[in-house]
């Protein structure tokens, strides 16, 4: 527990104070970053923990569950009735957050199970993501995953890891990775800062919205934290799966429904999915260490 808020406390609680100080910041901060820096950093963790020969059938399961969360959270519009919820409860902030908190309460082995999960959580967000929040929007290209930084970094990551010199760059890459997820954990309490700027201080939390803060942080790890002991998978990976799982709503959906809300001209998704992203990385901070302990007493 203490490691997890060293760890993250000092970045988020210097990003939010950021956010709210200088709100162009983030804005001038992320395209590099996104650019170079995270498929950098995920290049590194790859060539450091090494990746796993389970990834194939890991990366099915993770798929499933998620993407089977998601078509149940279409069938309960009267629970979850924005469509961001919808898809907020089910995709988490697994590169910004939850690499962080792996690195912080995991060895470093269980890296490449994180990043396969980040992997599977950005190809469902930026392909079913569009589709969701704007039925009437064309299928996403297959060129614009190729630029999705987790995408980069397994491309990046393969080869040099079946070379000769694979486990030196991971050593070369390792402070790098570090430090730009220092940096994107600083980008992400600067975005919170600014999410909480556009939320009323008298606007207190809907019916939906802890629905959704239910089944992000308490549901989906607790599914996958069944599935994996039913499937008798190993302690680390396990582990590592439900600590993904447990991580607070991705930012991308928040910036998914603010594409979605210029478009139509309104803010209908844009304030559910906005207290939900906030809301939910206050709360894992107190949930990710129960469900580490509850994981490794399992």
């Amino acid at each position: 527990m203490v490691r997890l808020l060293l760890e993250l406390g000092p970045c988020l609680l210097a990003g939010f104070w950021l956010g709210q100080r200088f709100p162009a910041l983030p804005g001038q901060l992320a395209p590099a970053l996104l650019r170079w820096g995270m498929p950098l950093s995920l290049t590194g963790l790859l060539l450091k923990s090494g990746l796993p020969p389970s990834s194939i059938p890991m990366a099915g399961l993770i798929a499933a569950i998620t993407s089977g969360g998601l078509l149940l959270c279409r069938q309960l519009p009267s629970l979850l009735p924005s469509r961001s919820l919808q898809l907020g409860a089910m995709v988490g902030n697994t590169g910004y957050f939850g690499l962080p908190v792996a690195i912080a309460l995991l060895p470093s082995e269980a890296l490449g199970f994180s990043v396969i999960y980040d992997l599977i959580g950005t190809l469902i967000t930026w392909s079913a993501g569009p589709l969701l929040l704007s039925p009437g929007q064309s299928r996403p290209s297959a060129l614009s995953l190729l630029r999705t930084p987790v995408v980069q970094a397994l491309l990046l990551a393969l080869p040099i890891g079946l070379s000769p010199w694979g486990s030196l760059f991971g050593q070369w890459l390792w402070l790098p990775a570090r430090l730009v997820l220092w940096l994107l954990l600083l980008l992400v309490g600067m975005r919170l800062g600014l999410v909480l700027r556009r939320i009323h201080p008298d606007d207190s939390p809907r019916p939906s919205l802890h629905a959704a803060l239910a089944i992000k942080l308490l549901a989906l790890p607790a599914v996958m934290a069944l599935v994996t002991s039913l499937l008798q998978l190993p302690e680390l990976m396990r582990e590592a799966l439900v600590l993904q799982a447990a991580a607070p709503t991705a930012m991308s959906v928040l910036l998914l429904a603010e594409a979605t809300d210029v478009q139509n001209g309104s803010d209908q998704e844009t304030l559910p999915a906005a207290r939900l992203v906030l809301w939910s990385s206050g709360l894992a901070l107190i949930s990710l260490p129960l469900w580490f302990q509850l994981t490794a007493a399992m």
